[in-house]
């Protein structure tokens, strides 16, 4: 299992949200990180998933 890191940030660049989460590939990495995304309402927040060797999986601004 590889740990990710899910952040989301307000327009003024503070934070939001910070969460990190073990998953076993990059794709049930990124359905995670979109269903956590879903649940708090941060899709069309500025927000990043990223893998344990730093490659953006989600990323919207």
């Amino acid at each position: 299992m590889k740990t990710y890191k899910l952040t989301a940030y307000e327009k003024d660049g503070s934070l939001i949200t910070e969460e990190t989460f073990t998953a076993e590939s990059d794709d049930a990495a990124k359905e995670q990180g979109h269903l956590l995304l879903t649940e708090k309402d941060l899709l069309e927040r500025t927000h990043r998933l990223a893998s344990p060797l730093g490659k953006l999986l989600l990323f919207h601004t």
